[in-house]
């Protein structure tokens, strides 16, 4: 199983709404995100000018660098989801974790120093019958929840609609193995990864 999203940014309108609504259910403090959306553009020449919104969570790798480094098993990848979690309890705030992701998208709380990152709303999403609050709050409906090994899934019936061509996943220097996936038609603008 590889639960993961799917964003289709020919819809996204770089709103915040993902930002603001995890914030709010995950009780992150100011300056903490699990999600970040990031204006790539504008490129081109006019009058063919190009811009898109890029948001960038946990990409749930397959072979996660963060899980790879963790000197006590506190980061893991979920055998039953393919979700990566943090379990605070094992936790030491060493930040090897952070500093291993290639996305940027890792953290420790201050408080608490423990790592943290998106879990795909684990405390909702867990017994299979919610989906992360990112994915429900999306005016423009723009992301796409599920697992990626069944074809049914919101998900995977999201990216069955588009040629490979439109289909992109962010960069993978570490060979972690992203599994989020992103949508993007060329008709609307040309794939120019930005990250971090």
């Amino acid at each position: 199983m590889r639960r993961t999203l799917v964003i289709n940014l020919d819809r996204c309108s770089g709103c915040d709404s993902c930002v603001t609504v995890c914030k709010y259910e995950n009780g992150l403090q100011l300056g903490e995100y699990y999600n970040r959306v990031v204006a790539v553009g504008p490129y081109g020449d006019f009058p063919r000018v190009s811009m898109y919104w890029l948001p960038i969570q946990c990409q749930q790798c397959e072979n996660p660098q963060c899980v790879h480094v963790c000197p006590t098993g506190a980061s893991y990848r979920d055998e039953k989801t393919g979700v990566v979690l943090v379990n605070a309890d094992k936790c030491i705030g060493c930040s090897y974790c952070i500093y291993a992701c290639p996305y940027g998208v890792r953290s420790l709380n201050k408080e608490t120093n423990v790592a943290q990152k998106c879990t795909l709303c684990s405390q909702l999403t867990a017994d299979g019958s919610d989906v992360p609050v990112c994915v429900h709050n999306c005016p423009t409906g723009a992301r796409f929840f599920g697992d990626l090994d069944d074809p049914d899934s919101e998900a995977s019936q999201e990216l069955a609609r588009y040629d490979d061509d439109c289909i992109h996943s962010l960069s993978d220097p570490k060979n972690a193995g992203p599994t989020c996936k992103y949508i993007l038609s060329p008709k609307y603008a040309e794939w120019k990864e930005i990250h971090q």
